[in-house]
Parts: C-alpha cells; structure tokens; sequence
C-alpha cells in the first residue's frame, strides 16, 4: 500500500473506482507518467497529457467522471511539483526496498510500473527536451560543465534498467549478467538521487526557455 502524504496518493483512489477500470494503467504507472509530465522543462497543457494516460480508446466515461479524472491527475501534478520545490523523493520508501526474486534482488512489480510510466511519458516529451537543451546551449557558453544530454542519458539508462530488470540482463553476457544482478540493490538504492539530478538538469534547462509559467518552475 502507498503511504500517506505522497504523490501516489492523489490518483490511487480514482484508479481503483470501477468507472476506471480498464481505462487507466495500474496505480503506479499513472504516478511515474504523472512525474515524467511534472520534471518536463516545459510542462504540456493538461489536454495534451491528459490523454496520455487513457489505455483504452473506447471508454464510455460521462462528463461527470472525466472531471473528476481530470481533478485527480491535476492533484497529483501539483502534489509531484511541491515535491520537487522542497527537493523530496516522489518515492515511497516501500518502492525503494529489493525483492528476492530467483536467487537475486530486483526492483518491485511496483517500481518497475512505475518507471516505465516514466519512460512512456518521457518519450513523448522527448522534443521539449531536446527544444530546452537546444535553448540551454545557445546561452551558456560554460563548456566545462557535463553537457545536458549526457546527464539525461545516464538518468534514462537507470531507469531502463531498473524498469526492465529481464531485458536488461538479456542484452549482457554471462559475466555482465552476473554483474548486474550483483549490483541491482545497489542501483534501486541510488534511484532517488537520479530522480532528483532528473528534475534538477530539467530545472537549469527551463531557465533557458522563454516565457515559464512561475508555477511550474522546478528552481
């Protein structure tokens, strides 16, 4: 169960009520898309990732549950951006903590879904990203720094990994394997911190964009 006070909180009830059944992805996948929408440099107007979220084409949901879907999916992009301005882990800890699983520690079913609605999303913000870190270079002439892309890239392997444990371990050999799965705890102990450099290169590439709303600032 999800703790109190986080994120996940806002949309776990909604995602449970049976109007929504079939219509959302699991509890913890709409949380890690919700972030993914929340860390973007320029954060999309809701009619654009709202939709993103909907897994079935045909739902039948009257005016009165896509409001209060809409509700839910505004809180917790709100809950995800206070979060950010006090520097928090958007993770429950439950999320953080390996599982033994056929001889060895791996993410959770949990925290697997969660971070590939965190892929999912990012992939599709993929040009505000690449637009901000274009921005970003135009104005700073300090090439001493790591360049943004590098940064993001490191970031997005960690998720991948960890958000596909089996794909992963099928792209290394034998000694790799066993490296990896050797190191695994390791890697979901260091999510939060890459999380947090996530959100923070977002933050320095936002600086570069013109016209930033002041309530999604992530600095």
């Amino acid at each position: 169960m999800v703790k109190d006070g986080y994120p996940i909180t806002m949309v776990s009830d909604i995602v449970s009520l049976p109007n929504f059944e079939n219509v959302l992805p699991s509890t913890y996948q709409v949380d890690g898309m919700i972030f993914a929408v929340a860390s973007a440099p320029e954060i999309p107007m809701p009619e654009q990732w709202m939709p993103w979220l909907i897994q079935s084409g045909d739902s039948k949901l009257v005016d009165k549950d896509v409001d209060k879907l809409a509700d839910a999916l505004m809180n917790g992009l709100r809950a995800h951006l206070d979060f950010m301005r006090q520097e928090k882990s958007p993770l429950p800890k439950e999320l953080i903590s390996a599982e033994e699983v056929n001889g060895f520690r791996r993410p959770s079913q949990a925290l697997e879904s969660w971070l590939t609605g965190l892929l999912h999303v990012h992939k599709l913000l993929e040009p505000v990203w690449e637009n901000a870190w274009q921005q970003f270079e135009k104005k700073s002439g300090d090439s001493t720094k790591e360049a943004p892309e590098a940064r993001l890239s490191r970031c997005l392997k960690l998720f991948s990994t960890l958000a596909n444990v089996d794909l992963a371990l099928s792209y290394r050999n034998e000694e790799q394997t066993e490296q990896l799965k050797m190191n695994m705890a390791l890697l979901i102990k260091q999510l939060p911190s890459v999380l947090a450099d996530y959100t923070k290169l977002s933050g320095e590439l936002a600086g570069a964009l013109p016209n930033q709303f002041e309530t999604f600032s992530k600095t």
